[in-house]
């Protein structure tokens, strides 16, 4: 036996598992005396406001509780929490522990916990009163696994023997030995699987096989199992035709009936007597389960399934008992779960399969290679990426789609199988919360929502779709939003999903600051569990740059670039307030510099349950074509150049598109001519530097035609004429106006406007009003111009902003930067508008006009639509800062919705305040109670002095 390295292992892993015990422990300790029981219950440790549902006794006399949430909760649904069945628990009332059992079975409603109730001890529980369950240190499990390590050192004989010598390197696995050609009884097992199956049979001592994920891993095992038990490997029970040894068997169960006092051990023992296959987890084959009624050397072959996510140390506890095993799983997947970053780095969570299949390789390894879940554009990524390009996809599953299924409508959502909605830019950043266990991002909860309900109304049913994402606080928000509305959908962490599929999955990657920080998304076989759960779509939500910083995370996005469907979060969302950052900070928040997927503004109108006709029309509108699935543009709508290439089919990768059309204004400057014409088929962004650019070199620059064929003109302004006031125009014309370009709309803080700033913000707004501009905006002569868009996007931003003195200044700017302004008669009407867009703005020379203007649009309501007076009447809003009508003031009506929830989540957390009432009591006196206290006790204390003196005086006398 290789006894020296049998020797070091078991030394390393018990000095291991002390540091993990230690860890589990400690941190068990912090969670009781320094942590709330709400942020227990946030970090999935906890469960708080239970109630007794039903009480029964089950195996060995224990008493089996299950608990449910309180009935006056509205949704009866258990938050997210990572207690398994198997965890020791603690049950509390308000003052103290109860009792300590252990966890049976969880669901998404109800939890059960065995209690052993001993002769002295009874658990008396009301139905009516709340407990909580906490999770505590599992002593049990430790036990079990040191007491498996001190067998291994010292076994010397038994079964396991040749086993050990070959999974420690102290003897080479045996040659395989000849089968008969095998009648499968799964005739439908493709050549990899079929190979695997004669594989691990062959093996003397050991056979890995490799699944990895969708590749039919647990039909392989099955048809092993099959396989073995009709080749005579069971329990002892050989088929056999010696009546001696039948005999003695028999007699052998007789003795130990009469013995046994119990009739569950009775009955136990014969059902595990009687199996042929036994099933049970690597901790539940101790020595001191039900196990230990079996005689050594019963088991002929140990098969461990799902290998690659158990702690080595557990696996020897079944390994021990035979003298072959089988290793199933894919340590590419989720790895064992540790408590101690310490040991996890010396060795502890590398699984058993990991080591031997990375000691051995082939010669003990089998892997699958046919998948059998995903379609071929989400196996590929995987496939790539951590399988070195092996997997093909099945005939069968290569190419469906949701819309494939019965009932399901072929829509945008259905037709493709990799989405991401792409958040970079859109200022939708993750919660800045104190703890670091968990993160949330309302954002894309809302962004996930609109999926989902686009999803469903094709026809998907909500039972097939299942949301993922890292974070439990982000599980929580997910739940609250969607779980009402759809109960059959499932809404789990990754490490819930393990081993489960379904026909579309949504993934909430939730991380985006400024940082570039992706926290335990930086787990790549993490990610893998995630993405490889779905069989026909797959749809991320998150902020490439942020995401992107991670090189494996960028691998991932730039496969759904180039196969799949890339959209922004403007598409979804109209009340996005963008964030503003510069050309270098669009190319990612830290030194990777991974520029961010998807990232554009699109013109598309909002999704999620409403209308999509026209959707397609409105994108081409704004001289967007996205990447279809293969990444090949295609039809008549695709523009005559790319995207921020200036007009250059290969300057996208290798000029800077602000540079080009700077250089190219500047030749124009410095020539002849007059007017410079850029092609209708620049799109947004293009138009905003053009816009930008023209603006710093004083230069008239008009925007004409609509949709696809929208161009501009840059033209060089006459010289500046004497500031006059023109006569007004005649009947039934506008006068022309010119605009500052979108970039002066919202200088960034902090000082001038940079010269490569993209104010996404502007042209997002930019985008809104030329939706409207059929109805809004006045007819120009000639050409029409930006300028109306412009100050239609200034308007909202203002009413957005909150500073309609600044909107009325900010006007005045504009007018004096444009030279001499155009005004109508007083008496002439104005054209009709809505709202503060309709408020009469004097030129800048009547100072005092402009301030009459300033104080009514401060007195009218901040909504852009509304012209009600709040002088009298108004509400303040505490988020924007201005003041609405009573019919306008709530924050979802004014679009401070968001600001007023994330408010309300950092009250609850920091509070514990959910509702009026609710909460810790404020028990501090009230200032005038207390005044009144004082008086009462002031007027008592004289009376009492009077009465001390009149009774010394009497005594004197």
């Amino acid at each position: 036996m290789a006894s020296a390295a049998v020797e070091s292992f078991v030394t390393k892993h018990l000095d291991l598992l002390e540091l993990e015990r230690d860890a589990e422990v400690e941190e068990r300790r912090s969670w009781q005396e320094n942590i709330s029981l709400r942020e227990l219950q946030s970090r999935g440790v906890c469960l708080l406001k239970l109630q007794v549902s039903s009480q029964r006794t089950g195996l060995y006399g224990r008493l089996l509780v299950t608990l449910e949430p309180r009935r006056c909760v509205a949704a009866a649904v258990l938050p997210s929490n990572s207690f398994t069945s198997g965890d020791i628990v603690g049950l509390y009332d308000e003052g103290s522990q109860l009792a300590t059992g252990i966890l049976t079975r969880i669901t998404q409603r109800s939890v059960t916990v065995a209690f052993d109730e001993s002769h002295d001890f009874q658990l008396n529980l009301d139905r009516e009163q709340t407990y909580r369950l906490l999770k505590l240190a599992n002593d049990v499990t430790y036990k079990r696994l040191k007491k498996a390590l001190i067998t291994l050192k010292k076994y010397h004989s038994g079964p396991a023997c040749s086993l050990i010598d070959v999974l420690f390197g102290g003897s080479a696995p045996s040659a395989a030995s000849e089968i008969q050609p095998l009648p499968f009884c799964n005739p439908c097992l493709d050549a990899s699987q079929k190979e695997a199956v004669s594989f691990a049979l062959s093996q003397k001592e050991l056979a890995i096989i490799h699944g990895p994920p969708g590749t039919g891993k647990t039909t392989t095992v099955v048809e092993i199992i099959l396989q073995a038990v009709r080749q005579g490997l069971k329990a002892k029970n050989r088929q056999t035709q010696e009546k001696r040894e039948k005999s003695g068997v028999w007699g052998e169960i007789k003795l130990l009936r009469k013995e046994l006092k119990e009739r569950e051990e009775a009955a136990m023992l014969e059902s595990l007597r009687s199996a042929a296959v036994v099933l049970a987890t690597n901790t539940g084959a101790s020595s001191d389960g039900p196990l230990k009624l079996l005689p050594d050397g019963h088991f002929d072959v140990v098969v461990i399934d799902e290998c690659a996510q158990a702690l080595e140390a557990s696996c020897w506890i079944p390994l021990l008992k035979a003298r072959k095993c089988v290793l199933a799983g894919d340590h590419k997947q989720l790895p064992p779960t540790t408590i101690s970053h310490k040991a996890a780095l010396a060795g502890l969570s590398r699984s058993l399969m990991e080591r031997l299949a990375d000691e051995l390789g082939a010669q003990v390894v089998r892997t699958l290679t046919v998948q059998y879940r995903m379609h071929q554009a989400i196996m590929r990524w995987a496939s790539d990426a951590l399988y070195s390009g092996r997997l093909t996809a099945h005939p069968a599953v290569a190419g469906h789609l949701l819309q494939d299924l019965p009932g399901v409508a072929a829509t945008e959502e259905t037709s493709v199988p990799l989405l991401l909605v792409d958040t970079a830019g859109c200022g939708l950043f993750e919660l800045e919360e104190d703890d670091d266990q968990s993160k949330g991002n309302p954002g894309e909860v809302r962004l996930v929502s609109l999926h989902i309900q686009a999803l469903v109304d094709a026809g998907v049913q909500a039972s097939d779709i299942a949301v993922i994402t890292p974070y439990n606080l982000q599980v929580d928000l997910l739940r609250q939003s969607l779980a009402h509305r759809y109960p059959e959908l499932e809404i789990k962490s990754v490490d819930g999903f393990q081993g489960r599929e379904k026909e579309a999955v949504v993934l909430s990657f939730v991380r985006s600051n400024r940082k570039g920080d992706v926290g335990f998304l930086a787990e790549d076989r993490r990610i893998n569990v995630a993405v490889t759960r779905a069989r026909r779509h797959v749809a991320v939500v998150c902020d490439s740059c942020t995401v992107s910083n991670h090189t494996f995370l960028k691998t991932l996005l730039g496969h759904f670039t180039e196969h799949g469907e890339v959209r922004t979060a403007f598409e979804y969302l109209d009340d996005i307030v963008p964030e503003n950052y510069s050309h270098e900070s669009s190319q990612g928040h830290s030194q990777a510099g991974a520029k961010p997927h998807g990232s554009a503004v699109s013109a598309r109108k909002p999704r999620g349950g409403r209308p999509q006709d026209g959707t397609r029309e409105t994108r081409a509108a704004a001289g967007l074509e996205r990447k279809r699935t293969g990444g090949k543009p295609s039809g008549p709508e695709v523009p005559s150049q790319p995207s921020l290439n200036g007009g250059s089919p290969e300057g996208a990768a290798t000029r800077d598109p602000a540079e080009h059309f700077r250089a190219k204004i500047a030749e124009f400057v410095a020539s002849e001519k007059t007017e410079l014409e850029f092609p209708a088929s620049l799109n947004s962004h293009d138009r905003m530097w053009v816009h930008q650019i023209a603006e710093e070199h004083g230069l008239r620059h008009d925007s004409s035609g609509e949709g696809k064929k929208r161009f501009i003109t840059v033209s060089k302004r006459a010289p500046p004429a004497p500031p006059t006031l023109p006569a007004p125009p005649p009947p039934g014309n506008h006068t022309p106006v010119d605009a500052p370009g979108p970039a002066q709309t919202e200088p960034p803080a902090g000082g001038q406007s940079s010269p490569d700033t993209l104010n996404l913000k502007a042209l997002h707004l930019e985008r809104l009003q030329r939706a409207k501009s059929k109805q809004e905006r006045p007819a120009m002569d000639g050409a029409t111009t930006d300028r109306a868009a412009t100050d239609g996007a200034t308007t909202d931003r203002a009413a957005t902003d909150g500073a309609a003195t600044d909107r009325v200044a900010r006007d005045g700017q504009q007018a004096s930067r444009s030279g001499p302004r155009t005004l109508p008669e007083k008496k002439k009407k104005k054209k009709e508008a809505k709202g503060n867009t309709a408020i009469d703005l004097p030129g800048k020379e009547d100072f005092e006009a402009l301030v009459a203007a300033a104080i009514k649009a401060d007195n009218t309501c901040g909504l852009a639509k509304c012209t009600a007076s709040v002088a009298t009447l108004g509400q303040l809003c505490l988020h924007c800062g201005r003041r609405f009508c009573l019919s306008h003031h709530l924050p979802e009506i004014h679009g401070c919705g968001e600001r007023a929830r994330a408010h309300a989540r950092q009250r609850i957390s920091r509070e514990g305040i959910l509702y009026a009432g609710s909460g810790t009591k404020d028990r501090s006196l009230d200032p005038a109670k207390r005044a009144q206290l004082q008086r009462r006790l002031d007027k008592k204390l004289d009376e009492l002095s009077g009465q001390r003196k009149s009774k010394r005086q009497e005594k004197e006398k």
